[in-house]
């Protein structure tokens, strides 16, 4: 009886260490030198389907900024393999409409002990995730590519107005289609947009989940929350969710934004 109690006890002792040290917000990365005080600006287009047109009112005026990169770090929680929910931060970095690459950790007691790899560049994407795990391939290619626009939505909408090969199509009162390049065709995305605020708020596309799969499954980026950074209203909380997953494998909090800084070396490092 004894021993069972001591069991027990230990039981309970290691489920309240691990409850702890998931409960430790990690620290932020370091702040990224550099960045763009000032942007050249283009004129708002005519044309716009009205709920986009309204957005763009909202989040810019009249004046939209011609954005060509972005350092975007934050914190985060995720479930990379479902299940247990882990405190991570992360770095995104982006050639606007381009090239991207996300490093993100995972942490115990504020510690990182897990990494995230992901790169999409020239066309070619490569996931590494922990214990040696890998994809790659087109239908990986074509998941990251729609990874590239969906955050392009956070901290950057103005690219889906300063990029040629991007266009809007009007979808019903308070929806819009936006195509986007990819490879020699296009994709696109359902936006539906808060029919109060006038802000995005769901981006929905049809989405490989890893090489392996089958078929698409339907994927949803929500903007949870808007707000000022760096003086200008941006995508601070954004999730992530596959439709039949039923809930976010992952929470982005974004802490700072630098633009137009030069990350074509950046891009393709690792690490942050």
């Amino acid at each position: 009886m004894k021993v069972i109690v001591i069991i027990i006890g230990v039981l309970v002792g290691i489920v309240l260490i691990v409850w702890l040290g998931l409960k430790v917000k990690p620290a932020p990365f370091p702040s990224y030198p550099g960045g763009a005080t000032e942007f050249e600006t283009l004129p708002l287009p005519a044309g716009l389907p009205a709920p986009v047109e309204r957005f763009y009112r909202q989040v810019y005026g009249d004046r939209i900024p011609v954005i060509t990169s972005a350092v975007i770090s934050g914190r985060a929680e995720i479930r990379p393999f479902g299940g247990i929910t882990l405190p991570a931060r992360y770095r995104f970095i982006h050639e606007a409409g381009k090239n991207y690459r996300h490093y993100i950790e995972a942490t115990f007691f504020g510690l990182p002990f897990m990494q995230v790899n992901e790169r999409y560049v020239d066309g070619k994407s490569k996931l590494e995730l922990p214990f040696g795990v890998t994809d790659e391939g087109p239908k990986v290619e074509q998941a990251a590519n729609l990874g590239l626009w969906a955050e392009t939505m956070l901290s950057m909408p103005a690219v889906f107005l300063t990029d040629p090969r991007v266009r809007w199509e009007p979808f019903g009162d308070d929806s819009a289609l936006l195509i986007v390049p990819f490879e020699d065709g296009e994709d696109r995305f359902v936006v539906r947009f808060d029919p109060e605020s006038g802000l995005a708020r769901y981006m929905e596309a049809m989405r490989y989940r890893e090489s392996k799969s089958a078929r698409k499954s339907l994927w949803i980026t929500e903007n949870v929350e808007w707000a000022s950074l760096n003086g200008q209203l941006a995508s601070v909380i954004g999730a992530a969710t596959w439709f039949e997953d039923g809930s976010p494998w992952a929470v982005f909090i974004t802490d700072e934004v630098i633009f137009n800084v030069d990350v074509q070396q950046y891009v393709r490092q690792r690490g942050y």
